[in-house]
């Protein structure tokens, strides 16, 4: 087993992984139907009282996931909207498909979210209605709250996402600026049926976290998201504008995000089809068939991503030098979601950053590789998922003039591999949730 081959099955067993949550399959692994007899989950409908079926949808993943939907209800289907991430299309007969800016909202985005939320709210008791919810879902469907504009909102997400803050810290604040997360498209739908088919982005799977929780109670108060702008000393850097609804919501002059008790959430059933531990197992599956003694450790790693990859590279001098935790041939599986706080003026994304990080660390190490990608099949504003790197990376970069510490220091991850041919390129997958990595010693 060379590293010809080691890098050739992480390849695998990465594309394993992400076929697992293919949408079309766990959709229709989640949802049976027997002529009028709807079984989402564990729930039972029978189509025959509503009037309509309608679909909306927002995230990577949406119009993907119509696919299906329209297949399984088409004699019951009246129209729909889904928004997904510019080149996240793909053919519907009956659903329109919008697409917009991710991870930064823009105006093709607030436009999408118009006509979703005047479609939803022109459905009634008798309606059945199907949110479609995918990693983006929160940048893909924006609608700033009252008194704030597409730009506050830009700039706000901008600044959290450059702070380091965690997904969930980020969907705190962009539930409490917005007319539709944090359970208020539910109130929207309300009193239709509301039936949220969600593929999980979010480590743990919370639902109220899931693209911000659209359709979910919401735990988070203006008083969290204050805190987290102290947390990071991002106070006086967000837009005067939000700030002030913000303190406004503390004193409660604004309308906190409906929580457990409100009436909409008892005609709102939200099923997870799909999440990131589904695909690391697969992940597993497929490493053991190839010979390899396989170990997850976590799906729920995060954190910064240098500091992420630092450990992954620990394990890997670990194996090597023990056969602990798991003797060679090893393929160590790992899920979740890092951070990046970005200091230089580079391009790249967490997973290339991981993947050139413990190309330092493992540098000179034999029948070592690292691959960590997106399962979204996109890593930050680049059309690689990830990158793959071994023992013989930063050797390989130095023979190229490159200096790998200068690339790190930049955040420009993506044009060191880019110049060695080492990202990891799949195009869109029209899934998402979220990463997948491996650590392959031979």
């Amino acid at each position: 087993m060379n590293l010809v081959q080691l890098r050739k099955d992480a390849k695998t067993i990465f594309d394993t992984g992400v076929k697992a949550v293919n949408p079309v399959n766990a959709i229709m692994q989640h949802l049976k139907r027997q002529n009028d007899k709807l079984k989402a989950g564990d729930q039972m409908y029978d189509l025959s009282i509503y009037d309509g079926v309608y679909v909306i949808g927002a995230g990577k993943a949406s119009a993907a996931m119509a696919q299906p939907l329209e297949k399984l209800l088409s004699d019951r289907m009246k129209t729909g909207v889904v928004q997904v991430k510019y080149g996240h299309s793909v053919p519907l007969n009956k659903v329109h498909i919008l697409e917009a800016g991710h991870p930064v909202p823009d105006e093709a985005g607030i436009h999408g979210a118009r006509q979703i939320i005047e479609l939803v709210k022109n459905t009634g008791k008798k309606d059945l209605v199907f949110f479609l919810i995918s990693g983006g879902g929160s940048a893909l469907l924006p609608s700033p709250a009252k008194g704030l504009t597409m730009e506050d909102k830009q700039m706000t997400t901008k600044i959290l996402l450059e702070s380091g803050a965690t997904i969930h810290e980020i969907n705190a604040l962009r539930k409490h600026i917005s007319k539709v997360k944090g359970g208020r498209l539910a109130q929207l739908a309300y009193p239709s049926t509301l039936i949220s088919l969600i593929l999980s982005d979010v480590i743990g799977d919370n639902l109220d976290s899931i693209a911000s929780g659209p359709t979910v109670p919401d735990n988070s108060t203006f008083d969290d998201c204050l805190y987290v702008l102290d947390k990071y000393s991002i106070r006086n850097k967000i837009p005067v504008s939000v700030f002030k609804h913000l303190e406004k919501g503390a004193r409660g002059e604004i309308d906190e995000t409906p929580k457990a008790d409100d009436p909409a959430f008892q005609r709102t059933q939200n099923l997870i089809i799909g999440s990131n531990i589904v695909a690391v197992k697969a992940a597993k599956k497929k490493a053991d068939e190839l010979g390899y003694n396989s170990l997850i450790i976590s799906t729920f790693i995060e954190g910064e991503t240098k500091e992420v990859a630092k450990v992954h590279a620990a394990i890997a001098k670990e194996i090597l030098k023990t056969d602990l935790p798991v003797p060679k041939p090893a393929c160590v599986i790992s899920g979740g979601e890092t951070t990046v706080t970005i200091q230089g003026k580079g391009l790249g994304g967490r997973n290339q950053e991981f993947a050139l990080a413990a190309s330092i660390e493992i540098q000179g190490l034999k029948d070592v590789a690292v691959l960590s990608g997106g399962t979204d099949g996109t890593d930050g504003p680049t059309e690689a998922a990830g990158a793959i790197a071994d023992g013989s990376t930063v050797q390989r970069a130095k023979s190229l003039g490159l200096d790998p510490g200068y690339y790190l220091r930049e955040n420009d991850s993506y044009h060191f591999f880019q110049a060695l041919n080492d990202l990891l390129i799949t195009g869109p997958t029209f899934t998402n949730v979220m990463d997948l990595r491996l650590l392959m010693v031979a």
